[in-house]
């Protein structure tokens, strides 16, 4: 990190921004974590000086962090301070051969990919990047990614800040509009609380069973070394791949509607069979291994995707920023995969999500991590997160896209999908729903996890849920895992 006083050249003001203590913990010496947003372009797009004035116009003005580095000040606390900004410094397009037809140059965007998920940032220029990948691939006629710190917000802060600089394809005259962030209906809140779990558990045991586990996830209990945990030192600075794949929110709907579900139920538990039924492929009886979800929640009070003019509004400022928890949801026991009923995937993790969400332990967790500051430093919680990141064996993470197809720089965006990186963990999955669609993107570790084979038991997993959910109508349910 820099300190105070060896600011970049050309620095302007003197004026000290604080950075949120969750920035600090991903911008220490033990965690360091971005994110790559990756737009697939219908058009071609400039990466010269047209797309630099639409930095200078969108993207510099949604925040001072984006024209801001981080530094210490001479008792070590650390700020925000404001710098004259080259974006040519934050502009990078590479090249590769010319004449290669789009399956190859779709190899050479994997590898691109994977090449700046694991770079570091320098810190003398703020913590930013765009790459403009210039040739035609079978899913776009150019791919536009941004590389940005986890430092400078969470999801929903930054794509909150991206959503800005874009416009609907239809009508860039007309707002966007995004699904509900309630997806709760009455009903499942009726069976939750009429339900067995506040039959014999009441909310503070929950809350003190939760947040006891937390902290024995986070320093003792490791989850063992399986086909999606290698258990490595380093993992973070390894090369990864992403793969993604497309479900439709319409069906996903369907199965939620008649299992009396939420969506975020059903995907949970797509990804919970998904994960088991790879587990099996590569090593059959490993699926019976514990495997503990690192499940990230945000912790905004909210009933609506806020607007970057709501965000900006006075008293609004907080709402930006890093301001999420986290729970640890173990993946359902299961006694034989061939056996299992895929429906019964969707139901425990429904009664999973719904009993940890009840309980107040996210919020000590928070409590816990600024206590954790204050008396030990931000370094010292940035190593507990390390740690509890270490320990699991993968990291669920959800963003809302929206409803409508939208245009960058003029460019239309066919499809679009986000990705933490730089984590200390073999496997990150991250959702996001646009156009109807929902994008399911894997992070792996290259050469440990089978790209293919792990998408395949995903798209396999939602097959088979779909398809039982649809026999149900005709049949009765069967027994739980």
């Amino acid at each position: 990190m820099m300190r105070g006083g060896a600011a970049a050249d050309g620095e302007d003001g003197d004026e000290r921004i604080p950075v949120s203590p969750n920035g600090q913990f991903f911008n220490s010496s033990v965690l360091s974590v971005y994110i790559l947003v990756v737009f697939e372009l219908e058009s071609p797009i400039d990466g010269g000086e047209q797309s630099e004035e639409t930095l200078r116009k969108e993207l510099l003005p949604i925040s001072s962090r984006f024209s801001s580095i981080m530094v210490k000040d001479e008792k070590g606390v650390k700020y925000w301070k404001p710098v004259k900004v080259n974006l040519k410094d934050h502009m990078r397009i590479p090249t590769f051969p010319r004449g290669l037809s789009p399956q190859e140059y779709e190899k050479h965007l994997k590898g691109y990919l994977s090449e700046i998920a694991v770079e570091e940032m320098s810190q003398n220029k703020p913590l930013w990047e765009v790459h403009f990948f210039k040739y035609c691939t079978p899913s776009a006629v150019n791919t536009l990614v941004l590389k940005l710190h986890h430092a400078i917000g969470d999801g929903f802060s930054l794509m909150t800040a991206l959503f800005s600089c874009v416009r609907r394809a239809d009508d860039p005259s007309l707002p966007l509009t995004f699904p509900s962030c309630n997806g709760s209906s009455k009903q499942h809140r009726s069976k939750i609380e009429n339900g067995t779990i506040w039959r014999h558990l009441s909310p503070h045991w929950i809350t003190f069973q939760d947040f006891g586990w937390s902290l024995l996830k986070s320093s003792l209990i490791v989850d063992p070394k399986s086909p999606i945990r290698s258990g490595e030192v380093g993992v973070e600075f390894k090369p990864v791949f992403i793969s993604c794949i497309s479900l439709s929110l319409e069906e996903i709907r369907e199965v939620g509607e008649e299992l009396k579900a939420t969506v975020n139920d059903v995907i949970t538990g797509t990804v919970f069979y998904g994960i088991q039924l790879y587990m099996h492929r590569m090593s059959p009886g490993s699926e019976n291994l514990p495997a503990t979800a690192l499940v990230l929640l945000n912790t905004r009070s909210l009933s609506k995707h806020l607007s970057l003019e709501d965000i900006s509004k006075d008293g609004a400022e907080a709402s930006w920023g890093n301001q999420f928890g986290y729970i640890h949801v173990p993946l359902p026991a299961c006694k034989c995969i061939k056996k299992a009923n895929p429906i019964d995937y969707v139901l425990e993790a429904q009664e999973l999500i719904s009993k940890k969400r009840s309980s107040l332990s996210v919020y000590l967790i928070g409590r816990f991590l600024e206590m954790l500051r204050r008396l030990r430093g931000p370094e010292a919680a940035a190593e507990h997160i390390h740690s509890t990141l270490v320990n699991t064996s993968f990291c669920l993470t959800n963003v809302i896209g929206p409803l409508e197809k939208i245009s960058m720089a003029g460019c239309p965006v066919k499809c679009f999908y986000s990705m933490p990186t730089h984590t200390p963990q073999s496997l990150t999955i991250s959702v996001l729903s646009y156009m109807g669609k929902l994008r399911l993107s894997v992070g792996g570790e290259q050469g440990f996890l089978d790209s293919e084979a792990m998408t395949g038991c995903f798209e396999e997993a939602f097959a088979k849920i779909f398809d039982a959910v649809r026999g149900k109508r005709k049949t009765t349910p069967s027994s739980r895992l």
